[in-house]
């Protein structure tokens, strides 16, 4: 075994109430610099829709992530002899257009207007040309449109779904939408490090965080092709790509990263899994429908023994092995095996793990009651059978997060469903007994075990949703240098400034 540490994350998707407001702490800490106004590491999207930059699950239009090929994998993108051709021209760059142009308003107009009978306004200009500009498009451009006729119907993820599920998403009464917000998903096999012709993105070997070297950086923006998650930008005004860095520095100070401390839905959980890196091609060469049952393979148990010296072996500090141990990301993936990977087909080994957003109340109301009688007629429960009549398809959630597996998908809802029964019979005591058994076997879960899942999920302390390792605290910049005088280049690797070469 050549167990190794990495630092993963898990959003709970029913939690996240679409606020950005992890957006904008990652905007205002590393993306406030020229030639980054459109970049967002963090942003949040709104499902079904198409996503930031627009349509980015499309792969058979950006060419990003992995494929089989006679058995083997292989770069959607290009091979090498390829590669070579397109290193001064790539054509599965995604364009300004797909993302947005980045505007600002011209408010010397509107504060220093003469006075006059008629309301002074700020036009917009485009931050980029400096010239006035019509907005017709944003980083959350589709926000809250979810089962729209306008966003919602040009998902990629919808393509496999009939029309009469297509049309009953749409439906004015049954509309149904979710939040995904999204980052740099760190992954086991990335495609952007694989990309890159001149190395310059790397993972680092004590954490696994992928970072993008600025002074190896030649600007061929093949990284931003190769990554199917589309999380790497290129910087119009250094001529450098960047992406997210998970906030190293603030790890290594022993704090979450920016958009983990600052969620208000306290939906975000950090810590770190060990993992056995000679499986990873093994894992990532899986069929579609083994993807997520093979990805839970690869992370090991902390407890073992085996697993622990093999650790050890490879460098992997005590310290962190602790971590691991008390890490609420391999709770939620590896032991209640409730957190699934966002396309998992795209074959990258993502360690960012999502829990599903529970489905809505199917009752409707009457007589300001919720009325269930229609179920019941049918010989339905509401609750238990609350999978079966979702409004949002579970073939739509395996798209996303299963490769297409419904059993994966349908087996997760089951617990989650197990622990909204079993807590409603305990906190409201309104539901029989033999339905809160029959749940719990439905959902392959026990008593005990609902408990501490509704405990992680619902009432977890800083220290239990944040279990942030060591690494390297006594090397981190604070120890040295001012981090507020570093702020603009800090986590970059810079040692003189950036600047574009003509």
């Amino acid at each position: 075994m050549n167990i190794r540490a990495q630092v993963s994350m898990v959003f709970h998707l029913d939690k996240c109430i679409g606020c950005h407001t992890c957006s904008i702490a990652c905007k205002n800490i590393w993306t406030d610099r020229k030639g980054t106004e459109y970049m967002w590491w963090n942003n949040v999207e709104t499902k079904p829709g198409t996503g930031y930059p627009t349509q980015w699950e499309d792969q058979e239009k950006y060419q990003g992530g992995w494929e089989k090929n006679n058995g083997s994998l292989r770069l959607k993108l290009q091979g090498r002899t390829q590669g070579l051709g397109n290193i001064f021209f790539n054509p599965n760059l995604p364009t300004i257009d797909d993302y947005y142009e980045p505007w600002t308003y011209q408010y010397d107009e509107l504060f220093n207007a003469p006075e006059g009978d008629d309301q002074p306004t700020a036009r917009p200009i485009s931050m980029i040309t400096g010239k006035p500009m019509d907005i017709e498009a944003g980083p959350n451009w589709d926000d809250d449109l979810g089962g729209s006729p306008v966003y919602a119907k040009n998902d990629v993820n919808l393509d496999q779904l009939s029309d009469d599920e297509r049309a009953q998403m749409q439906e004015l009464e049954r509309v149904v939408f979710f939040y995904l917000p999204r980052i740099c998903n760190h992954c086991l096999n990335p495609g952007c490090v694989a990309a890159c012709p001149a190395g310059a993105i790397y993972k680092r070997g004590e954490d696994g965080i992928v970072l993008l070297s600025q002074e190896k950086c030649r600007g061929w923006r093949m990284c931003i092709s190769g990554c199917p998650y589309k999380k790497t930008y290129y910087n119009w005004a250094t001529g450098k790509s960047e992406k997210c860095i998970l906030c190293y520095p603030r790890l290594e100070s022993g704090q979450p990263p920016a958009c983990f401390h600052s969620c208000v839905g306290r939906i975000r959980y950090l810590g770190v899994i060990l993992y056995d890196a000679d499986r990873i091609v093994q894992v990532a060469s899986a069929k579609d429908k083994d993807l997520v049952d093979a990805q839970r393979t690869i992370i090991e148990n902390p407890f073992s023994p085996d697993v622990i010296a093999a650790a050890k072996a490879n460098g992997v500090t005590d310290q962190l092995i602790d971590a691991a141990q008390k890490s609420p990301v391999y709770k939620f993936v590896k032991l209640w095996k409730i957190a699934l990977p966002l396309h998992p087909d795209f074959r990258t080994v993502p360690m960012l793990f999502y829990v599903p957003p529970m489905l809505p109340v199917l009752a409707k109301m009457k007589d300001g009651q919720y009325d269930v009688s229609a179920l019941e007629r049918e010989g339905l429960h509401p609750l238990l059978s609350s999978l079966e009549r979702a409004r949002l398809p579970i073939k739509y959630m395996a798209r996303l997060f299963s490769a297409g597996n419904t059993d994966v998908v349908e087996a997760v809802y089951r617990k989650l469903i197990a622990v909204r029964i079993f807590m409603r019979g305990k906190r409201v005591n309104d539901v029989p007994e033999s339905e809160v058994r029959e749940a719990l076997a439905a959902g392959g879960t026990t008593a005990e075990e609902v408990e501490t899942i509704f405990r992680l999920t619902s009432m977890p302390t800083f220290e239990e949703r944040f279990v942030v390792p060591p690494l390297a605290r006594e090397q981190a910049v604070e120890a040295t240098v001012d981090p507020f005088t570093r702020k603009r280049e800090g986590g970059f690797g810079f040692r003189t400034a950036p600047a574009r070469r003509f």
